[in-house]
């Protein structure tokens, strides 16, 4: 059975600081690509970050870039999202994803995803 289970989300000041946390299992992490999308309340899910398997490359949404840092750790079946200068309009569901190629940066339907933890940036 796959299973992505986020930790990590709570409520922050704007400008703060969070780090989400991913366990996975169930399916070949090292073969995977995986990272994170977010939806928030009454808007359409949003890609935010992956990291694919075969060479590395690292993808991140426009709203994000230079701000979220995503990192994974083969050895733990981890990935982290390191969320820095944290705003409002962050606030989210933030969900951990994963699949063959880092669909959900294109639109695209993703194979697995967990649970979501939720973040609540305050202004």
């Amino acid at each position: 059975e796959v299973q992505l289970l986020e930790s990590g989300g709570g409520l922050v000041q704007a400008g703060g600081s969070l780090r989400l946390s991913c366990v996975a299992s169930g399916f070949t992490f090292e073969d995977h690509a995986i990272g994170w999308f977010r939806q928030a309340p009454g808007k359409e899910r949003e890609a935010v970050s992956c990291v694919r398997s075969n060479d590395g490359r690292i993808y991140y949404g426009d709203s994000v870039k230079g701000r979220f840092t995503i990192s994974r750790d083969n050895a733990k079946n981890t990935v982290y999202l390191q969320m820095n200068s944290l705003k409002p309009e962050d606030t989210a569901v933030y969900y951990c994803a994963a699949d063959r190629v880092c669909s959900w940066i294109y639109g695209l339907g993703v194979d697995y995803w967990g649970k979501g933890t939720l973040v609540n940036v305050s202004s």
